[in-house]
């Protein structure tokens, strides 16, 4: 019995691969891209057709039906896929997307899948992810330089080509942990609109700089994944943000990101026993989702690419430094000030100051405070060691955090898992049962701190408008 299930598991992997190569083959015709120019959705659409109303049986359709397939004789997923495909070349011709954007979104699904169909019988879910992201990158980084041939400018930035298959590559699998695999159109536009913003960007990193954030990178989020302060959505976004952070900004910004993922980690573990019997813990053993650093980070993301991109609309550059300082500031001292506090029985309401029991929202105390403060200076710190601020801009900095910290406490008392048409006023009681969850309330504090940080700094002169 044990044999046969095994010879059956075997057969479904070989499936699999076989799909899975089948669906390569079809995402290869965009390297016909450099020559067919504004067409380039052309074979897409023929594909697309010819799937949906001429291949309804035999071993071609047997290559790519996925199952439940069989019963209505349509290939759906390669229809799907080949639409999706077609879709992004539209772009080509009506809105001048790159070449380039076209071929490494449609390589890196269809190479990654392919790998990852090779792996996922052999190893965990992370090795995996791991073959979509390394093979669909180096895939993704051929298709553009062949497309560079074509086109001199790319041609002579490979590192700056190496750096937008590395990010597509990381979206389209942070995309499909979060969707069903067959998602292919969500997972290519999420692709190609990434790069395209990434090629807007005046930037041409130096073929060290690229590696180095690669490796940096890629260390950052397989470390947090095998100490367990991460999970694999939580693994693809960390190295996303890391990558992003070096490229764009410098290490010094990345200084900043790995101190609040490191120290945010570590407090999370710090005294787990007693908050899991409180009830108050992290689920997962403390592993971070995407939601979770998305919440966290995703200000400071913006931040990022705004920094890059402010030579394109005459804006000072050190407005966003502080926004970025001032978000992760805010996310520091939240994480801190929830993780410290949550082991002390004195929590009293914000709003009241009356006392409530451990880990209701919005219940705050002074140990908590404390510790929020100083993860509020350690950002601000380190900003002046790393991003080369003031004094007066580290203060700035962590009265921002402080002041986020405030502003969490008062969201959790307020609004934080309250039904959302009562905090609207029931102007939309269609979203009914509907929640304020923490994931919103993390974003808010520090979207806002990041807006604090950055009218101090205006105010006081440290980034003159």
């Amino acid at each position: 019995m044990v044999i046969g299930e095994k010879t059956a598991s075997d057969r479904a992997v070989n499936r699999r691969v076989r799909r899975a190569g089948g669906f390569a083959v079809v995402g290869a015709l965009a390297l016909a891209a450099p020559a067919l120019g504004p067409a380039s959705a052309a074979p897409f659409v023929v594909v697309a057709g010819l799937a949906a109303f001429v291949v309804d049986d035999g071993p071609v359709f047997e290559v790519f039906a996925r199952p439940g397939e069989h019963e209505e004789h349509t290939l759906y997923g390669l229809v799907g896929f080949s639409l999706a495909a077609a879709g992004l070349g539209l772009l080509v011709a009506l809105f001048d997307l790159p070449l380039s954007v076209f071929l490494v979104s449609v390589l890196v699904l269809s190479a990654g899948d392919l790998a990852e169909a090779v792996a996922e019988g052999y190893r965990s879910a992370a090795f995996a992810t791991t073959a979509f992201v390394v093979v669909g990158a180096a895939a993704g980084l051929a298709g553009q330089l062949l497309v560079g041939l074509a086109t001199p400018d790319l041609a002579s930035r490979p590192a700056f080509v190496a750096f937008l298959a590395a990010s597509a590559a990381l979206v389209a699998a942070l995309v499909r942990t979060a969707l069903s695999p067959r998602d292919d159109a969500l997972v290519l536009f999420s692709a190609g609109l990434t790069v395209w913003l990434l090629t807007a960007l005046p930037i041409d990193p130096s073929p060290a700089k690229v590696l180095a954030a690669v490796v940096v990178s890629a260390g950052f989020g397989g470390l947090a994944y095998a100490l367990g302060v991460a999970s694999v959505s939580g693994m693809l976004t960390g190295v996303l943000a890391a990558l992003v952070m070096v490229v764009l900004g410098g290490f010094g910004w990345f200084a900043l990101l790995i101190a609040f993922f490191g120290v945010g980690g570590l407090s999370t573990r710090f005294g787990y026993d007693r908050k899991q019997e409180r009830g108050l813990a992290e689920a997962n053993g403390g592993a971070r989702g995407s939601a979770n650093v998305l919440a966290n980070a995703a200000v400071a993301l913006a931040a990022v690419v705004g920094y890059a991109a402010s030579p394109l609309f005459s804006m000072p550059r050190a407005i966003f430094l502080y926004v970025f300082a001032g978000s992760l500031a805010a996310a520091m001292a939240d994480t801190l000030s929830s993780e410290v506090g949550g082991l002390f029985d004195t929590p009293r309401l914000v709003t009241t100051l009356e006392p409530v029991p451990p880990g209701t929202d919005g219940g705050v105390t002074w140990q908590g405070g404390l510790a929020g403060v100083g993860g509020a200076a350690l950002v601000a710190g380190l900003a002046v060691l790393a991003l080369g601020t003031s004094p007066a801009g580290a203060l700035v900095i962590c009265a921002a955090g402080v002041v986020g910290t405030l502003v969490d406490s008062l969201l959790g008392a307020l609004v934080e898992n309250h039904r959302i048409d009562a905090v609207v006023g029931r102007l939309a009681p269609d979203l009914g049962e509907r929640r304020v969850g923490n994931t919103a309330v993390n974003f808010l504090t520090t979207l806002i701190a990041a807006v604090v940080c950055a009218a101090l700094a205006v105010v006081v002169g440290l980034a003159p408008l």
